[in-house]
């Protein structure tokens, strides 16, 4: 479980995050909405621990992020799965060498033990024959199943999504959501998306958090987001064409 308690941040004179709180459990898909510049990003980043806040705590299983010693936040970062907007991936290694870097680089496993491993996460994302395959040869959505499977490959408790379907299209991204909903049932992780997609809160958001200028403006579930009466949540998801479609039928 991650709390949030009280969360400021500052870059300046700029108040990004105002007093945040809120929890994220294991086993649910969570997912963060809001306009640009609403303070999601910040608000990620501050929670992996890129960014250390000027007021409040972020809690990781009652782990104080701000009263952890060095080695105590490398514990935690190793604990960590990250899966980027872009993918990230290394063009010059092929998909294998991609999912098996973070066990090159944070654990010390014998050859056998990692190869067992990418191969056993290959096979959770649906990619049992693109091993040898460069991330070039391969499409945008098999792109994002690489990068999960490397998002997951150290089992990680925590798992954050940015903009996970960004770029693809609405049936990959429906693939996209649903396996990463699965994976976080499987495996009980406690997964943080930040998206735009309201595809996607209406298909996977077990909890939604709704940012809007650096405050909490709601958090409930995606079934309680069209019977909202918070008008700014409403002005928000009622811009995209596929709620006002189920608005209208209502």
């Amino acid at each position: 479980m991650i709390r949030v308690e009280n969360i400021h941040k500052s870059f300046g004179e700029n108040h990004v995050l105002k007093g945040i709180s809120t929890e994220f459990h294991p086993g649910k898909t969570s997912l963060i909405i809001g306009t640009s510049g609403s303070g999601k990003t910040v608000f990620m980043k501050t929670m992996i621990g890129l960014f250390t806040p000027e007021e409040g705590n972020v809690f990781y299983n009652d782990r104080a992020s701000r009263d952890l010693t060095k080695k105590e936040r490398k514990k935690i970062r190793n604990e960590i799965g990250m899966l980027f907007q872009g993918s990230a991936l290394f063009d010059s290694m092929t998909v294998e060498e991609n999912v098996r870097f973070p066990l090159d680089m944070f654990t010390n496993k014998t050859r056998k033990e990692k190869s067992d491993r990418v191969n056993t996460v290959l096979d959770r994302v649906n990619l049992n024959n693109a091993h040898k395959k460069y991330p070039g040869e391969i499409s945008g959505g098999m792109m994002k199943r690489v990068g999960i499977a490397r998002a997951i490959v150290l089992n990680p408790k925590y798992l954050f999504c940015d903009e996970p379907n960004s770029g693809l299209d609405p049936t990959t991204s429906l693939v996209i959501d649903k396996l990463i909903q699965e994976i976080t049932d499987d495996y009980q992780i406690t997964t943080i998306i930040n998206t735009h997609d309201m595809n996607s809160v209406m298909e996977i958001g077990e909890k939604v958090v709704f940012l809007h200028q650096g405050h909490k403006e709601w958090e409930g579930k995606n079934s309680e987001v069209l019977d909202s009466n918070n008008e700014t949540l409403h002005n928000f998801i009622f811009a995209s064409e596929f709620l006002k479609a189920l608005k209208d039928k209502k």
